[in-house]
């Protein structure tokens, strides 16, 4: 004989049903804001405040830095090179940039055909750069128009074409160095007490 579910089984029923409601509409909240995150780092930012910094990209696999050298590339530059020093304009929130030589003031950027040139006007998608930071704490820098091919460099300092690196490889990871005589200049930002004293003191005018 079919007996009616009791009370304690139908809110434990509901209870299970309220619960899987709320994982799927957390998974989505996920989805969601994983898209939204990818797309904000894709998309340019023309709103926001640009930051500009001063430093040299040291090759891993090379041992030394990047160089500008007008439309040539390479990864031989001494510490201090002046080819070396890059100034690095924030494209976004922090994760999209532009290199710049600071000597010649040509442009990093990577062609159709993966290949790191240099070019005069930097407003190109091809000069715009995504910073990754890995786990191994170096940098890497991919191709914010063809995703999936990297900045990358042999152990003579030679460009790699970017459809023949991987994320994974040491020839694509660099480390951020200030340029010899600057690191002085990158000064933390220094606050000043105000005591209930300073505040009483007043200027003195000449009488």
């Amino acid at each position: 004989m079919y007996s009616a579910p009791s009370a304690c089984t139908c809110l434990c029923l509901h209870f299970l049903l309220l619960c899987f409601q709320v994982q799927v509409l957390a998974a989505e909240d996920n989805v969601s804001f994983r898209i939204h995150v990818e797309n904000q780092t894709r998309a340019r930012d023309d709103v926001s405040r640009k930051q500009l910094r001063l430093y040299q990209l040291y090759s891993r696999t090379s041992g030394k830095h990047i160089q500008v050298l007008g439309r040539r590339i390479s990864a031989r530059g001494e510490d201090g090179d002046k080819y070396a020093q890059l100034l690095v304009e924030t494209d976004t929130f922090g994760s999209q940039v532009r290199i710049k030589g600071k000597e010649t003031e040509f442009y990093l950027c990577m062609n159709r055909k993966g290949k790191l040139v240099g070019k005069p006007d930097g407003t190109s998608k091809e000069c715009v750069f995504i910073e990754k930071v890995l786990e191994n704490n170096y940098t890497a820098l991919m191709s914010a128009k063809y995703s999936g091919w990297y900045v990358g460099f042999t152990k003579k300092g030679r460009p790699r074409k970017g459809p023949k690196t991987r994320e994974n490889q040491q020839d694509v990871h660099f480390m951020k160095r200030y340029p010899k005589g600057q690191a002085e200049l990158q000064k933390p930002f220094k606050y000043t007490t105000v005591t209930k004293r300073s505040r009483r003191i007043r200027p003195t005018h000449p009488g």
